[in-house]
């Protein structure tokens, strides 16, 4: 098709896609770069096509998943990173996905799906989260299940290794003392939980909305040997604050994420009202390095419905009306990109195994979803911030210089 071909020779510059038609028929796009992959795909059909045109991201993901789009050299990772590399987004690049009216009704849907009410939120988690624990089992680490960015103070550490790295960074930054309750909103399969109630003397409470997570959290923690200094409970954060539960700290790691833009004011309000008055909380998300966007439609479709990853921007602007104070903000800028090619790496190594448990097309969408976020954060607008709060300006050290000390003993604790 014309306009696909018109699409890919803006898009591909460097590196090369060489692209089969149904008929036969070959085209090249782009030029050998050091750096860029090369690719090789075929259209089975002139649907897929039409699909791509449609909404290229959801329409490739779809064709992809049907066997329609086949990557004979290469692999959707390369793919994927073939496109977005030839628009980065540091130097002013954008992949084009949508006209202006698409990206209108995007906003406008995210906005909707941002209200997020209490019931959808917890379907909305059960959509990803409750399809099984075997499926995590297979690609996260071994030692923490941690479904969120980890951190890289070296490239060359394991996936496990720099898991308990992103604990220990996070645990440094609450500035903990022995005795005090810990509130873990979004709690996974209560990693970040264990880890606090071993290594920092505190009692935790972690609340998810996953019935398949709260199960393995509360199994994983008797098997660590902390089950009584943690107590896991599947209650939504806004009927905890309800109820008047205050905490000495908080921390929620990938779970804003799921709040929904609408809902961010909420959010805020309901943590400094659960964070005593001296209290510290450090939250963990996903972000955008631009200003507010939407979800895309493969994302919301497939992935994380009712999902919204938000910019720095809108989110301290959501803190600074309860008066949270963001006394420290760190940009995690490539450390995410490290972990995602880890799970892509583990899932494809347990190709059989995914198809076993689900089906073939689950197992394409599922490393599509892997590629196209592993993109995002290399060479798209993704991130992921660490933003530390605080309610009292005198509640932490003057300087710094405590995160580095506080880390280490963690890390030396193992």
């Amino acid at each position: 098709m014309a306009i696909l071909d018109r699409f890919l020779q803006r898009g591909v510059r460097q590196g090369v896609l060489e692209v089969t038609r149904p008929d036969g028929s070959v085209k090249r796009f782009g030029t050998p770069a050091e750096g860029f992959p090369d690719v090789r795909l075929r259209f089975t059909s002139a649907a897929a096509e039409r699909k791509i045109l449609t909404d290229p991201r959801l329409g490739a993901a779809e064709a992809f998943m049907d066997g329609e789009l086949v990557i004979e050299e290469g692999d959707i990772m390369a793919l994927v990173q073939l496109l977005r590399a030839n628009s980065r987004w540091d130097k002013g690049g954008e992949v084009r996905e949508s006209s202006a009216f698409k990206k209108v009704r995007a906003r406008a849907v995210t906005l909707i799906d941002g209200v997020n009410r209490a019931t959808r939120a917890k379907a909305n988690v059960a959509h990803h989260y409750d399809i099984g624990n075997a499926l995590y089992r297979l690609f996260l680490d071994a030692d923490h299940m941690q479904y969120s960015c980890a951190y890289w103070p070296r490239e060359d550490m394991s996936l496990e290794e720099a898991q308990e790295a992103k604990l220990a960074h996070i645990a440094a930054k609450l500035a903990l003392e022995p005795g005090q309750k810990v509130l873990d909103i979004g709690c996974g399969w209560g990693g970040m939980a264990i880890y606090l109630a071993r290594h920092a003397d505190v009692s935790v409470k972690g609340i998810t909305l996953s019935e398949e997570q709260l199960a393995l959290a509360r199994e994983r923690a008797t098997a660590a040997g902390v089950a009584g200094r943690i107590d896991f409970e599947l209650v939504d954060y806004r009927d905890l604050a309800a109820r008047g539960e205050r905490f000495d700290r908080i921390v929620s790691v990938g779970m804003f994420e799921h709040v929904g833009q609408a809902q961010f004011p909420r959010f805020f309000r309901d943590c400094a009202k659960m964070l005593d008055d001296d209290g510290v909380m450090l939250l963990h998300t996903i972000g955008r390095m631009g200003g507010p966007g939407a979800t895309d439609a493969f994302t919301r479709k497939y992935i994380f419905p009712g999902g919204y990853i938000p910019a720095l921007s809108e989110t301290v602007a959501a803190s600074e009306k309860v008066r949270l104070i963001a006394t420290d903000v760190e940009n995690l800028r490539l450390h995410y990109a490290f972990t995602l090619r880890e799970w892509y790496k583990r899932c494809v190594a347990n190709k059989e195994a995914i198809i076993a448990l689900y089906d073939e097309r689950f197992y394409r969408m599922w490393t599509f979803y892997l590629a196209g976020a592993t993109a995002a954060f290399e060479s798209g607008s993704m991130c992921n911030y660490q933003i530390q709060y605080a309610r009292n300006r005198h509640a932490l050290p003057l300087t710094r210089g405590y995160m580095a000390q506080r880390e280490a003993q963690f890390l030396q604790s193992r």
